[in-house]
C-alpha cells in the first residue's frame, strides 16, 4: 500500500532537514533532494512490520487445577 505524505524541507548550515507533517519523522541530507530521499526511508521504515530478532524458545505444558 502507498500513502502519500506532507514534508516541509529547510536549510540548516550545510545541511538540509526534511520533516513529515503528519507523522513525527525527520531526516536530513547535503542536499534537498538527499533529504527528502533520506525521508522517505526513514518513513518506510517506520510503518515497517516489527519483527522479532530473538524468538523465545516456547514449551507448552498442561496445568492440573481443582475446581469447585
Amino acid at each position: 500500500m502507498k500513502r502519500r505524505f506532507s514534508a516541509v524541507v529547510w536549510r540548516e548550515g550545510k545541511w538540509f532537514v526534511a520533516q513529515c507533517l503528519e507523522v513525527d519523522v525527520a531526516s536530513q541530507g547535503r542536499t534537498k533532494e538527499e533529504a527528502l530521499a533520506n525521508l522517505k526511508e526513514a518513513l518506510e521504515l517506520y510503518f515497517e512490520e516489527p519483527c522479532p530478532t530473538i524468538v523465545p524458545e516456547v514449551e507448552e505444558l498442561e496445568v492440573e487445577v481443582r475446581a469447585p
